[in-house]
């Protein structure tokens, strides 16, 4: 099963929803697909769907699915990520309305490059991604809080004279 999720932003991802209702209508998504639409205007057709969803909804939503199809936003990629799923990420554009610039662009990429998800950089390619999330190992996800955390106040000690 495919859960979809756009996040709960003010701007839609109509080209995200579409291109899944599409996959789905395709026959190739065995299993049907669920979608948290956010503000998207554009409504499925062949997908289930809710525009937003509280946090237990989410829950069994994201349990119940073997793949996410997200926006390229951090907390969704990585909480995907960590409950060991299978993502494909496409970034939303400012050119389509979809958000305010296109930092997100640089953000599947790199988790594309770490090993971690299936980047997606148009929904119109969104068939082959899908196709190769299907067959590919990702590497699982590390936090580097702790590490940070250390770095962290080892500088804020440097800074007060501590050491």
């Amino acid at each position: 099963m495919i859960f979809v999720t756009v996040g709960s932003q003010k701007f839609q991802f109509d080209r995200l929803v579409r291109a899944v209702d599409a996959l789905v209508a395709s026959g190739v998504a065995g299993d049907g697909a669920f979608a948290q639409t956010g503000a998207c205007t554009y409504i499925p057709e062949y997908l289930e769907h809710e525009a937003f969803l509280d946090r237990d909804s989410f829950r069994v939503h994201m349990d119940a699915c073997d793949v996410v199809v997200t926006h390229g936003g951090t907390g969704a990629i990585i909480g995907a990520v960590k409950d060991n799923k299978k993502v494909i990420a496409v970034p939303r554009l400012a050119k389509y309305g979809e958000h305010v610039d296109d930092h997100q662009i640089e953000i599947v990429r790199q988790f594309g490059d770490m090993g971690l998800i299936e980047p997606c950089m148009d929904p119109t390619d969104l068939p082959a991604a899908y196709a190769r999330v299907l067959t590919k190992d990702y590497l699982p996800y590390k936090s580097n809080a702790a590490r940070f955390c250390a770095d962290l106040s080892d500088y804020i000690d440097g800074v007060g004279g501590v050491r």
